[in-house]
């Protein structure tokens, strides 16, 4: 079943007539002329929707906690950053079909009260922004935005805003910092957004994913998207799919398929490319802990792994990881996991903001360990090292961004040592071009 994705390939789906004609916009009518907000709001804590973004927090339970202070605006700001390596499923939906984001965006800012909003696109997406734009004017021009939207005494002004290309933006409160003209430091919390957000006032950061799911929950009930998935895993879940696949792209998947459905059934991933085997998984974009090929397929108890934020979390770090973003990165036996683990702790060390100590002196050790062991000068007290810096960081920093910096490092080392220990105690091989390490005896998956 698709929901966000269901009219994405029909020609002009882009422009506002051709989207009307696909039942876009439904949403809106019914919400403002046949509910109140907090009718809106109730429907999507029924849905069990969870953030997208990453974290996986109930959408209603966030939108329920935000502060309604007597003439007080409140704001609503869809994080569009998506900076996240291997996670690009934002960036196609807004690219292939601005109005659906456009239009949960007003249904989630009439739940919220508020009047103006704000979409924040990461600055490379210069001409995603361009679409937004063009789009949004659709919608002023249609009576769908501005004063009294569709005669309902609603009044709603959008607007895009461009980052400036740092990933710490996606962090909420840094975006906000951004979006009033400073620099896109983190916040301390508390307060949080929802009581202190942008300019000071009540606020709701919700990611594209989130906000666009939004419009097919009033249309068709709370009660029915939670029929989809798993569990506490409810809806569909675009997947941002990449690597070493037949397949690679952006599949809107409902939760609850298993992983091996998802890497090799020619409905996705297609399976791994033409005479290799699958080695390692990142499942859920960088930030979150690789797993080789026998732990992301299945459990610790050997139950076959879900694509669900349960699921794939069981276990813990220690046989686990997260479903996070969505970014879906497949790896084959040709995979270098020192030389992969080096381009992750290169990426957060150069979008370290600096403003924490654990994380920006941190992150800058674990590149440069890395990139020592990677070039055949590494010592056997590299890798406790690196262990250590990795702890040092994680939980020690204002934003998850330390967090994210630490996960890739210490779950390489926790399921990959010996591949490190490799690359030390037989530098002559590892500095090879192309040399990859083979593991004694590994049958990697087919």
């Amino acid at each position: 079943m698709k929901i966000l994705t269901e009219h994405i390939e029909v020609p002009g789906i882009e422009t506002i007539d051709v989207y009307r004609k696909h039942g876009g916009y439904q949403a809106v009518e019914k919400a403002l002329k046949k509910m109140t907000p907090d009718e809106v709001t109730e429907e999507v804590k029924k849905s069990g929707l969870r953030g997208r973004g990453g974290a996986g927090f109930p959408v209603g339970m966030k939108w329920s906690f935000l502060a309604k202070p007597e003439g007080v605006p409140r704001y609503l700001v869809c994080n569009a950053d998506e900076s996240e390596p291997g996670t690009f499923k934002d960036h196609y939906l807004m690219w292939k079909s601005p109005h659906t984001l456009i239009e949960g965006m007003i249904v989630s800012s009439f739940a919220l009260g508020a009047n103006t909003s704000y979409i924040y696109v990461r600055g490379e997406l210069m001409y995603v922004i361009h679409i937004l734009e063009k789009a949004i004017q659709e919608a002023y021009d249609k009576g769908l935005l501005g004063k009294n939207i569709l005669g309902s005494g609603y009044d709603l002004d959008l607007y895009v805003q461009s980052g400036g290309g740092a990933y710490i933006c996606g962090e909420e409160t840094a975006l906000l910092e951004s979006l009033e003209g400073k620099r896109g430091n983190p916040r301390n919390k508390p307060p949080f957004p929802a009581v202190k957000g942008l300019w000071q006032c009540p606020t709701v950061v919700n990611n594209v994913e989130s906000i666009a799911a939004t419009s097919w929950i009033v249309n068709n009930g709370g009660d029915a998207y939670a029929q989809i998935g798993v569990g506490r895993s409810t809806g569909t879940k675009l997947i941002s799919a990449s690597g070493h696949i037949r397949k690679p792209g952006v599949y809107e998947i409902p939760l609850g398929i298993t992983v091996e459905d998802f890497i090799y059934s020619d409905e996705w991933c297609g399976g791994i490319r033409d005479g290799h085997k699958l080695k390692a998984v990142v499942a859920g974009g960088s930030s979150v802990p690789i797993l080789p090929a026998e732990m992301i397929l299945t459990t610790a108890t050997g139950e076959k792994r879900l694509m669900t934020y349960e699921s794939l979390s069981d276990g813990g770090f220690a046989t686990g990881t997260m479903l996070g973003s969505g970014g879906f990165i497949v790896m084959d036996e040709t995979t270098c996991i020192v030389h992969n683990t080096l381009t992750f702790a290169r990426f957060y060390h150069h979008e370290s903001c600096g403003q924490c100590s654990p994380c920006r002196e941190g992150t800058g050790w674990m590149d440069k360990v890395i990139k020592r062991i990677e070039l055949g000068q590494g010592r056997k007290e590299d890798i406790d090292l690196l262990v250590d810096v990795a702890k040092k960081i994680e939980g020690n920093t204002i934003c998850p961004l330390g967090d994210a910096a630490a996960w890739p490092v210490s779950a390489a080392i926790r399921h990959f040592r010996d591949e490190f220990e490799w690359h030390i105690e037989h530098p002559e091989l590892a500095t090879q071009p192309g040399a990859v390490y083979m593991r004694p005896g590994a049958s990697w998956s087919n």
